[in-house]
């Protein structure tokens, strides 16, 4: 009898699927109704998500119209090789990086900064005013945005016209007018602060909402011993948070080598291309603003998924080896 429950027990402990399989199958069959719920999101993802990935064959093909994505003759790494020896392409995954990696490093600290002072207000009333008003910039599409800092950095088009506030509030100063949306040097830092206008709010309530549940007894004993309120901050806050930090940054990561199309093309003309053409209005110039380069758009979208999806894994490897749980 011994003999045979050992046995058993070692060929469950050797079919360690076996036995998950069948707790899958017993909460599924407990608690359908919960999966079911689930089901229209897995379909939409499956559907929208997963479906087009149908054309990412498109990047080693010699893509023929009349002969169909799946008709067209192969074409090897060709559209890769293209990519490689294009100068735009250079000029747009530099322009790309620079832009994510400042907007990055300033967005992480100005939010949380934003969060971790709004967390110490003490008026409910102001408190809420303020959050409203940073939180509300989010829901403005880039349109809107763009006309926004269109609008207040217009340049006089004549000599009677009084052009934006900015140049209205330096031409009272006393100095020339600025042609802002023209000069190279000064677009990326326009695209970061209309950036960060718009998506700070987001960050920050989902900052404070980290706040909210630390357990309040910590800040209480801490303050028994003596604590001011800037060592409860280091010590306890933003230890706290830590995780959703990590978390953040994981998700931004990911979009390092990528950029939000509608952001740039409604802020970009000919005159700042050398520092605001990036992968995504690259991608759209060559394939639909005027190309038909379809195979070598899919490529460079391809190669920019998959480097931010090596540095996902990379960064989130990099968090579970100084103990912050990452998002796998």
């Amino acid at each position: 009898m011994l003999g045979r429950k050992n046995t058993a027990g070692a060929l469950a402990v050797s079919d360690p699927r076996g036995g998950r399989l069948n707790r899958f199958w017993k909460y599924l069959r407990r608690y359908w109704f919960l999966y079911l719920l689930v089901l229209p999101g897995l379909i939409f993802m499956i559907v929208f998500n997963y479906g087009p990935m149908y054309g990412i064959q498109l990047a080693f093909k010699d893509y023929k119209p009349a002969l169909g994505i799946w008709g067209s003759p192969w074409a090897g790494l060709e559209h890769f090789q293209t990519m490689v020896n294009d100068p735009d392409f250079w000029r747009a995954l530099k322009n790309t990086l620079i832009y994510n990696v400042e907007y990055l490093v300033i967005s992480t600290v100005f939010t949380i900064f934003l969060a971790l002072m709004l967390n110490e207000l003490r008026l409910k009333k102001v408190k809420s005013v303020v959050q409203t008003t940073v939180y509300l910039p989010y829901f403005l599409s880039w349109v809107i945005m763009a006309g926004l800092v269109q609008v207040l950095l217009e340049y006089p088009a004549s000599s009677g016209d009084v052009g934006g506030v900015i140049n209205q509030i330096i031409t009272a100063m006393g100095f020339e007018p600025i042609n802002f949306m023209a000069r190279p040097d000064l677009f990326r830092g326009i695209v970061i602060v209309a950036a960060l206008i718009k998506n700070t709010g987001y960050g920050t309530i989902v900052y404070l909402a980290s706040m909210a549940s630390i357990n309040p007894t910590l800040y209480e004993a801490a303050r028994v011993d003596g604590a001011n309120r800037w060592q409860l901050l280091t010590k306890i806050t933003i230890p706290a948070i830590m995780p959703t930090i990590v978390i953040m940054l994981i998700l931004n990561v990911s979009g390092l080598f990528s950029a939000n199309f509608d952001q740039f093309y409604n802020l970009y003309n000919n005159y700042v291309l050398s520092t605001g053409d990036v992968l995504a209005t690259y991608i759209y110039r060559i394939s639909l603003g005027g190309g038909t380069e379809f195979e070598l758009s899919t490529a460079v979208n391809l190669v920019s998924q998959l480097l931010g999806l090596i540095l996902v894994v990379i960064t989130n490897k990099a968090a579970n080896r100084v103990d912050v749980m990452g998002i796998f």
